[in-house]
């Protein structure tokens, strides 16, 4: 039986400079799986609630659906058929009517460490400020260097930088996969390997959302979508689930697929750094969420409720 790709599909994404870029990647692997041209394959972008909030932490205002409310909304109203997100920024329950479609190869997953003072983040001086607007990576900072001081970052990547040239802060950390889709690798001063330094879940990963039932743009996703990916992330999401996580707690949680086997670690941090709980956990591919699940429970056993509330 043919697969039937849609004629014309509107690719929503959020206005970024990186969102962007993962939009036109998208598109490109799009044209070239289904002879769809660029024209038919357009983009909407949009700023989300997220993207307006730069005042504070966004565990303060809602957590990770503020990056996705805009374009679940436009997914649902039919101006858009596709929506492309950081796989990261997604929450672990989507609206009802959307699904992931699929995530594309991965990228590299790690953080790198960026300043102007130092070349590593041990040897930053006593009370130096370190800059970030993730509280996984403020945790996993202060866990290595409890002198440091952490300072909230928003902002896109240039802002970001821009803010450490201006000597507001002495070091950024930042994925070392949106500065390669952004042409920006160069800047990293050193990057943080995830035995040292463990990333979000889901790092590194575009995820595609769809509505449920729309067979053709689901067919389409799934022209371009990584089965190894999607793997691991099924492990890493299946983790956060279990244990209910939020940008309101320092989660952290990477899968590997080697042959036809499974990696999964994860790790879960006090805000401060002081404590925390790691798990790590080996099976099958066709076990990988029941993988993450267990990973999960295992940590609560261990931590209790208390460390995952903050």
């Amino acid at each position: 039986m043919s697969i039937i790709f849609p004629e014309r599909m509107v690719i929503g994404t959020r206005a970024s400079p990186l969102a962007l870029a993962q939009a036109e990647e998208t598109r490109a692997r799009l044209v070239a799986a289904t002879g769809l041209s660029p024209d038919a394959l357009p983009l909407l972008p949009l700023t989300t609630t997220g993207d307006k909030i730069q005042d504070r932490a966004l565990s303060e205002a809602g957590g990770k659906g503020l990056f996705t409310k805009e374009l679940d909304a436009a997914l649902m109203a039919g101006s858009a058929d596709l929506t492309v997100h950081s796989a990261k920024d997604l929450p672990t329950e989507l609206p009802e009517g959307r699904l992931v479609a699929g995530y594309l190869p991965r990228e590299d997953v790690r953080d790198v460490f960026i300043s102007r003072r130092a070349d590593s983040l041990m040897s930053l001086p006593a009370g130096a400020v370190v800059g970030s607007a993730s509280l996984r990576r403020q945790a996993q900072i202060l866990r290595a260097r409890p002198d440091l001081k952490v300072a909230l970052l928003r902002g896109n990547v240039a802002t970001r930088l821009a803010r450490l040239d201006e000597g507001r802060v002495d070091a950024t950390l930042l994925a070392l996969a949106g500065l390669k889709r952004l042409g920006k690798a160069d800047v990293a001063t050193a990057i943080l390997e995830t035995d040292d330094f463990l990333p979000a879940v889901g790092q590194g990963a575009i995820a595609l959302v769809a509505r449920a039932g729309d067979s053709a743009v689901l067919a389409a996703a799934a022209a371009i979508a990584c089965r190894d990916t999607g793997i691991a992330l099924a492990a890493e999401r299946a983790f956060l689930r279990a244990l209910d996580g939020s940008c309101r707690t320092p989660i952290a949680g990477h899968a590997t697929v080697h042959g036809e086997s499974l990696r999964f670690r994860g790790l879960v941090l006090s805000p401060d750094g002081s404590r925390s709980v790691a798990v790590a956990r080996e099976g099958g591919l066709g076990d990988a969420e029941a993988l993450g699940e267990d990973a999960g429970r295992a940590v609560i056993a261990e931590a209790g409720l208390d460390l995952l509330r903050g």
